[in-house]
């Protein structure tokens, strides 16, 4: 089994094993809404193939699929917003 890490998500520690994706460990954790998708829908974990990008947020200031980016200790990850002001 691989060690436990931890990322945060919005200021919240989330645990990790390395071996899972950002979406992975933020469904385990009980995060299911990752921002604002489109049509003012909340952004979630989806398809969890990087199809329908309803997961993206953004990873160290990079807009990423969660359900694609593996989960690794220390990564800053933050919601997005995909609806235009």
């Amino acid at each position: 089994m691989s060690e436990i890490q931890s990322f945060l998500f919005e200021g919240t520690s989330v645990p990790c094993t390395g071996r899972e994706t950002i979406a992975a460990a933020l469904d385990r954790a009980g995060i299911r809404v990752l921002g604002t998708g489109q049509g003012d829908c909340a952004g979630r974990y989806f398809c969890g193939i990087g199809a329908c990008q309803a997961c993206l947020v953004e990873v160290d200031g990079v807009r990423m699929e969660a359900c694609l980016t593996p989960a690794r200790g220390g990564l800053q990850v933050k919601a997005i917003s995909l609806v235009s002001p």
